[in-house]
């Protein structure tokens, strides 16, 4: 069934006045305004190893919100009610990283890590964003090559050339058009947030409390700019640059800087008398170590049967290095394959999550970064740019300043990024890790910056990629969990050792 726009996303334009956003590209929202969303029915959960509580929804939302009476979709949305009802506060949103991760199992996952403090007082809320299973899907219908991660993301070739990645660019962005239907252009923040404030909507509930991870900080403070008076206690974890000119490149031009933080931790732990898996007897000798091993895998790669891609070379190596600095938990998988390459042998090839299932990730991830800022389309730019960051964080090989699929997008954004400001509540905590490769702290400490008094940020002294119940540190957790809580935050910015 079609559902119309809300009532407030009909006062969009009069907020963006008020709140100092960037101008919308398109046209205005229309002016009519329209009911509610009907209540959400809950029914038991399908899937294994979830709580017994959890019970599932589905919520019609238009396609695209400037038309509300044009095409819909569907939002899956998950739920485990308050445990103490007679304390129930509201609904605490759980917003997944990404672009592409979901949090539909969340209440079940993350959920049970919670203080009871908490469970007791929010029902915790979970969703799978536009175009992600089981809400409505999108493809682009990708070669199985394309699916590689160290094809996705923009590694140059040996000699530091992008043809080859302007290739793939042009291939990807073909197929999306070709396979992704009319909704791969309308999933980007701004669609996933005015799906948020529906599925607020439908909850019954007047305000939101947000816990949003990763790309979902983004997020949360997108819905906090455009929607104040709807926000209760927001906790961002792991924070994007909020930069309203790069938005997701920005993300891509992290990992310079997260990989350079990262990197001395892991070397310590390579170079361990005590570990299995130590690559070298002093951590100096590390990094020298992993450049050797890539130039020479770019020469001579090895077979490497049952991965995507079929051999290990140096961009398989350093992909494997980004993929390991996530978590300490992850370092001893590029360990294992440093050593193998020492030997000239491969480990067994990793897991991977179905075509299928990573098909309709990829698509949701590529319509988020191509549709939410312009990319810039000078391939003596991206030339340049490229030569330069191989020159200042060889470790990432001009990566993070590459073309990818977003340069040949033929579809213009829709609506300008927005920008995040300190106007607003004063609401906000942010947690973060003072080593994080993909999220590293010079991005969170602007997103900070900007927030102004709206937000007091905990830095953690903690490496990975996620920081609230992540990585055992009490100072950190209990400093969120109290705001949660009882909504009290540290009068000023502090670092959790």
């Amino acid at each position: 069934m079609k559902q119309r726009r809300s009532l407030r996303t009909a006062c969009l334009a009069l907020s963006a006045a008020l709140l100092g956003l960037a101008v919308p590209l398109s046209v205005s929202p229309p002016a009519t305004a329209a009911p509610l969303p009907p209540a959400l029915h809950w029914t038991a959960c399908a899937g294994d190893g979830l709580d017994a509580r959890q019970q599932c929804a589905s919520l019609t939302v238009p396609m695209d919100h400037a038309d509300p009476g044009g095409p819909t979709i569907d939002i899956a949305v998950s739920r485990i009610p308050a445990e103490k009802p007679t304390a129930r506060r509201g609904a605490l949103l759980l917003i997944p990283g990404g672009p592409g991760n979901t949090s539909l199992t969340d209440p079940s996952g993350k959920g049970r890590k919670l203080p009871q403090s908490v469970r007791d007082q929010y029902d915790l809320i979970g969703f799978a964003p536009r175009g992600l299973a089981p809400s409505t899907t999108v493809s682009c219908g990708l070669q199985h090559a394309d699916l590689a991660t160290s094809s996705l993301r923009p590694w140059p070739a040996p000699d530091g050339s992008i043809s080859g990645n302007l290739a793939t660019a042009r291939r990807v962005s073909q197929a999306c058009t070709r396979n992704g239907g009319e909704l791969i252009r309308h999933i980007s923040t701004l669609d996933e947030v005015h799906d948020i404030d529906r599925i607020r909507a439908a909850l019954g509930e007047h305000r939101l409390a947000v816990w949003g991870v990763s790309y979902g900080t983004y997020v949360g403070a997108v819905y906090s700019q455009l929607f104040p008076q709807h926000t209760d206690r927001i906790v961002l974890d792991s924070n994007d640059d909020p930069d309203p000119t790069l938005v997701e490149r920005g993300w891509l031009h992290a990992y310079e800087r997260g990989v350079e933080d990262t990197f001395p931790e892991f070397a310590r732990w390579a170079a361990d008398a005590g570990n299995p898996d130590r690559v070298a007897t002093t951590a100096d000798e590390v990094r020298p170590l992993f450049l050797r091993l890539a130039a020479r895998l770019d020469r001579a790669p090895h077979s490497w049967p049952g991965a995507n891609p079929p051999e290990l070379n140096g961009n398989v190596l350093r992909q494997t290095m980004l993929d390991s600095f996530y978590a300490p938990s992850r370092f001893p998988a590029l360990a294992k394959l440093m050593l193998a390459a020492q030997r000239g042998t491969v480990p067994p090839a990793p897991t991977q999550p179905t075509d299928q299932a990573l098909q309709n990730l990829v698509a949701v991830s590529i319509g988020t970064i191509c549709n939410d800022v312009a990319w810039p389309t000078s391939t003596a730019g991206y030339r340049k740019a490229v030569a330069d960051s191989r020159r200042l964080y060889p470790l990432t090989a001009g990566m993070p300043r590459n073309a990818m699929v977003c340069t040949t997008w033929p579809y213009p954004p829709r609506r300008a990024p927005v920008r995040v400001t300190d106007h607003g509540p004063s609401n906000i905590l942010l947690v973060q890790n003072a080593r994080d490769v993909a999220t590293p702290l010079s991005g969170a400490l602007r997103l900070r910056k900007v927030l102004g008094t709206r937000a007091v940020m905990v830095t953690v002294d903690s490496t990975g990629h996620n920081a609230y119940l992540a990585n055992g540190n009490a100072c950190g957790d209990r400093t969120a969990s109290r705001f949660l809580t009882t909504g009290q935050r540290p009068d000023g910015d502090v670092y959790c050792r």
